[in-house]
C-alpha cells in the first residue's frame, strides 16, 4: 500500500470506532487529529534501508496542540495502532504521568480493543528498578548461606550497599535495631513474594516503601546476570519483558523511553511508530537524564568495589586486574584533590549558603558560563582516567564471569552473586566518569557550554561535596539522542503553544528547523467565554515586593474563599505563600482547606471529592504540582486561584546558566526563557477550572502583571479566551 493509502485506511478505522463508541459524539477537531496522525505516520518510512542508491527514508513528525476536551488519546491510538497492524510493526505510546499510562492501560486501550475489528495486545513497560530482584531478595534475608569467608570478611552482602553517599553519610553507624527493623522487613517482603501475594512490582505493595528500602533489593542491569541467574524462570522483569514481545502496543513513559535509546529495552525507533502525550514534559525530562552528578568526598565504595574486583578477578585468571589497586587508589587521591581544591575556590560561597536565610537545600556554587578553573583541570583529568581503567578492567571480569556461568551452570547461584557484587558498585564508577568528562569539557568558542556546579550539604557532622554537570540546550540534547533515530512520531499535549505560537516548544523540543515537523492546533470545544472567567485581581503591593505583595494577596484571597460554595483549588508558588495563606485563615473557614502538604495525593482527593458530594465547600492549597494532571470536573472545581505568576524558581542551576549564555550571545532570556516557559505552565493551572462542555467556573489570578506588563499580554494570548474581569483587591468581582 502507499503512504496515502494507509493514511486512508487508518482514518477509517478511527471513524468505524467513532461510530460503533456509544454515546459517544463526534468532535470536528479530534477528526482533524486523528487525520493528521494518519497522514503522518503513513508517511514515515520503516525499517532499515539497505539499498544505498535508494532514496532516504521519509521522516514525519506531527506535533500536535489538542485542547481540553479534544479526546487526543483516541485521535492517536485509533489511526496509529491501525497503521501499525497494516505495517506489520508496533506504536510505543510515552507519556510523562503515571495517571495518564493507568488511564491508557485500564480504560483507553482496553475499550478500542473491543471495537477494533482486527484484535491487538497492549502492555505497560516500567524501568527494571520498579521490580524486585530476587537473588538480591535471598541475599538480605539469608546472606551468610552463600558467601565464602573472604566474602564474610568484605562484610557479606551490604544492607545499605545501594544508597546515595549523602545517604549513606547521615547512616554512617546505624543502631541495631534499625538493622533488626530492616531484616524483618525484607523477610516480610520475601514471604509475600513466596506466596503470590504479591507480584514484585513495587507501584502494587499497599504502601510503597522509601528509596533507601526498595534500592538494595530492586532489579538493576549492572548487577543482573540474565539468562545465567539461578532465579532467572522466576524473574518478575523478565516475565514483565515476555509481554512486551508479543504487544502490538507498549505504554512508556518519557524517563524510560529516554534511557532505553540504544539499549534495544524498547522496539528500535526506526521500525515502529511513536507517540508522546503530554509531550510538553519532555525537554525537562531529557535534561534530567542527560545530567550527572558525583561525589567527591565519600567515595570508600571505590575500594570495597576494587577489592571485590580483585578477587573475582584473581579467581579467573583476570590480567587486567593487576592494574585495579592502582587505577583505585590514583582515582581516589585524585578526588581528594579536587574536593580540597573545590572547597579553597568555592568553599567560602558555598558556606555562606548554607547559613543563608532562604537556605533549604543544598549550598550551590556554580562555574560562570561552565567555565571550569585550570587549577581542577589537572585532578578531574586523573579521575577520569582512572576511572575509564578501572571500567575497562571490570568489563573483563564480568565477561569472564559470565562465560563461567555458560560453563559452569551448578555454580550459577554463587557466580550471579559475585556478579552482583561487582555490579551493585560499578553503577557509581560509571557515573564518576561521565560526570568528570562532562566537567572537562569545553565548548568551542561559537558553542554552547554545559552547565557546571558544586553543591554542599551537611549530615550530622559529615560534609557531602558533589560536583555536577548537565547539558544546557534540552533541544541539541534530544535532536542528537531521540529524533536522528525515530521515522513516524506525533508529539501531543493541551499546551504546546507558548502565547499563541510553537516556536518555543519547537527549540526546546529539538525540532526547530526539522524539515519532517509539522503543527497544528486543535482547539478546545468547549465555549470558554460562556462558561468561564478570568478575574485579574489588582494588589497595590508589586508582586517583586515578597513579604508586601504576599501578605496582600493572602488578604484577598481569605475574603475571595469565603465565597466558595462547592470545590476550588488554590495554587501557590512557594511553601511560605501557602504557610501564611494558612495562617491568615479565619476559625470558620479552616475546616474547608485541605493542604497538600498534610496529606497523601489520593487521599486528599477522595476527601475532596467526599466533601464536594455531601453538598459541603471544599477547598485545596496546592503547590506547582497540583497544577497539572487533575481532574476536577463539575462542582469538584469551580474556582481556580492562582497566587502568583508562575514563574520557574529562581535557583534553578541550569536555568541560570542557560540565561547567563543567553546574555553573552546579546539574547533576552527573559523574553526567550522565561516568558515562554511560564506560559506553558500559567496554561496548565488555568486548565484546571473547565473539563467538560457543563462546566462553569471562576479562574482568579492576584498578580497584576498579568494585565500590566506587556509579557502579561503576551501570557493571556496563551491561555482560553474566558471573559476578563479586572478588579482591585479587597473588591467582589461582578458576578
Amino acid at each position: 500500500m502507499s503512504s496515502l493509502e494507509w493514511a486512508a485506511s487508518a482514518l477509517q478505522a478511527f471513524d468505524a470506532v467513532v461510530q460503533a463508541s456509544e454515546g459517544f459524539r463526534g468532535r470536528e477537531g479530534q477528526r482533524r487529529m486523528a487525520e493528521q496522525v494518519a497522514n503522518t505516520l503513513g508517511a514515515a518510512t520503516l525499517g532499515k534501508v539497505d539499498d544505498e542508491e535508494a532514496a532516504p527514508p521519509v521522516r514525519a513528525i506531527a506535533v500536535i496542540q489538542a485542547g481540553t476536551g479534544v479526546g487526543k488519546s483516541l485521535a492517536y491510538c485509533a489511526p496509529a495502532i491501525a497503521l501499525a497492524l497494516a505495517r506489520n510493526t508496533r506504536v510505543v505510546i510515552s507519556t510523562a504521568t503515571v495517571a495518564l499510562q493507568e488511564q491508557l492501560v485500564h480504560k483507553d486501550l482496553p475499550a478500542l480493543a473491543a471495537l477494533l475489528p482486527q484484535p491487538f495486545r497492549f502492555a505497560l513497560a516500567k524501568g527494571r528498578g520498579r521490580y524486585v530482584c530476587q537473588q538480591k531478595l535471598e541475599r538480605l534475608t539469608g546472606m551468610a548461606g552463600e558467601l565464602d569467608e573472604e566474602d564474610e570478611e568484605e562484610g557479606g552482602y551490604d544492607l545499605f550497599a545501594d544508597e546515595q553517599a549523602s545517604e549513606a553519610a547521615a547512616r554512617a553507624t546505624r543502631p541495631a535495631h534499625e538493622v533488626e527493623a530492616r531484616l524483618k522487613f525484607y523477610s516480610g517482603i520475601a514471604h509475600t513474594l513466596s506466596t503470590g501475594a504479591w507480584d514484585g512490582d513495587r507501584d502494587t505493595l499497599d504502601t510503597p516503601p522509601a528509596a533507601e528500602a526498595w534500592l538494595p533489593m530492586a532489579a538493576d542491569a549492572a548487577s543482573c546476570s540474565g539468562k545465567h541467574c539461578p532465579s532467572f524462570s522466576q524473574c518478575v522483569y523478565y516475565e514483565r519483558r515476555k509481554a512486551l514481545v508479543g504487544a502490538q502496543v507498549i505504554v512508556v513513559n518519557h524517563d524510560l523511553l529516554l534511557a532505553s535509546l540504544g539499549n534495544r529495552q524498547l522496539p528500535e525507533l526506526d521500525n515502529s511508530l511513536l507517540v508522546l502525550d503530554e509531550a510538553h514534559h519532555l525537554p525537562a525530562t531529557a535534561l534530567a537524564q542527560f545530567g550527572c552528578r558525583m561525589d567527591l568526598g565519600q567515595h570508600a565504595w571505590a575500594e570495597r568495589l576494587a577489592r571485590r574486583a580483585v578477587r573475582v578477578g584473581v579467581r579467573f585468571e583476570v590480567t587486567e586486574v593487576a592494574d585495579i589497586p592502582t587505577h583505585a587508589a590514583q582515582m581516589r587521591q585524585a578526588l581528594q584533590d579536587t574536593e580540597r581544591l573545590v572547597m579553597d575556590l568555592y568553599g567560602d560561597t558555598l558556606r555562606a549558603g548554607l547559613d543563608g536565610p532562604a537556605a533549604r537545600g543544598p549550598a550551590r556554587a556554580r562555574l560562570p558560563l561552565g567555565a571550569l578553573p585550570e587549577v581542577l583541570q589537572g585532578p578531574l583529568g586523573r579521575v577520569a582516567h582512572h576511572a575509564s581503567g578501572f571500567l575497562e578492567a571490570l568489563r573483563v571480569i564480568a565477561n569472564a564471569l559470565r562465560a563461567e556461568m555458560r560453563e559452569q551452570p551448578a555454580m550459577a547461584r554463587k557466580l550471579s552473586a559475585m556478579y552482583a557484587q561487582l555490579g551493585a558498585l560499578a553503577p557509581r564508577l560509571e557515573q564518576m566518569l561521565d560526570t568528570a568528562q562532562l566537567l572537562l569539557r569545553d565548548a568551542a568558542p561559537d558553542a554552547v557550554p554545559a552547565a557546571k556546579w558544586f553543591t554542599l550539604e551537611v549530615y550530622g557532622d559529615r560534609e557531602v561535596l558533589q560536583a555536577h554537570a548537565s547539558p544546557l540546550l534540552p533541544g541539541a540534547t534530544l535532536r542528537h539522542q531521540l529524533w536522528n533515530k525515530v521515522r513516524g512520531a506525533v508529539l501531543t499535549s493541551a499546551t504546546l503553544t507558548s502565547c499563541g505560537r510553537f516556536d518555543f516548544f519547537l527549540r526546546e523540543s529539538g525540532l526547530h528547523g526539522d524539515e519532517a515537523a509539522t503543527t497544528l492546533e486543535v482547539p478546545s470545544p468547549f465555549d470558554y467565554a460562556a462558561q468561564g472567567r478570568l478575574i485579574a485581581v489588582e494588589t497595590r503591593a508589586d508582586p517583586r515586593d515578597a513579604a508586601g505583595y504576599v501578605a496582600e494577596m493572602v488578604q484577598a484571597l481569605v475574603r475571595d474563599l469565603a465565597e466558595v460554595r462547592h470545590g476550588a483549588l488554590v495554587l501557590f508558588t512557594s511553601r511560605e505563600q501557602l504557610r501564611l495563606a494558612v495562617e491568615a485563615l479565619p476559625a470558620a473557614l479552616r475546616p474547608r482547606v485541605l493542604l497538600q502538604t498534610a496529606l497523601p495525593r489520593q487521599q486528599l482527593l477522595a476527601t475532596h471529592r467526599h466533601r464536594v458530594g455531601e453538598g459541603l465547600p471544599s477547598v485545596i492549597f496546592g503547590m506547582q504540582s497540583f497544577g497539572e494532571g487533575l481532574d476536577l470536573p463539575g462542582k469538584l472545581c469551580e474556582s481556580v486561584f492562582i497566587a502568583k505568576l508562575p514563574f520557574a524558581p529562581p535557583d534553578d542551576p541550569v536555568g541560570e546558566a542557560r540565561a547567563e549564555w543567553l546574555r553573552t550571545v546579546g539574547r533576552d532570556p527573559f523574553t526567550e526563557l522565561v516568558v515562554p516557559a511560564t506560559a506553558i505552565r500559567l496554561a496548565q493551572w488555568v486548565g484546571r477550572a473547565i473539563r467538560s462542555e457543563d462546566d462553569r467556573a471562576s479562574v482568579y489570578c492576584y498578580d497584576r502583571r498579568l494585565v500590566r506588563t506587556s509579557y502579561g499580554q503576551r501570557l493571556l494570548q496563551g491561555l482560553p479566551p474566558f471573559a476578563l474581569t479586572t478588579v482591585r483587591a479587597g473588591e467582589p468581582a461582578a458576578a
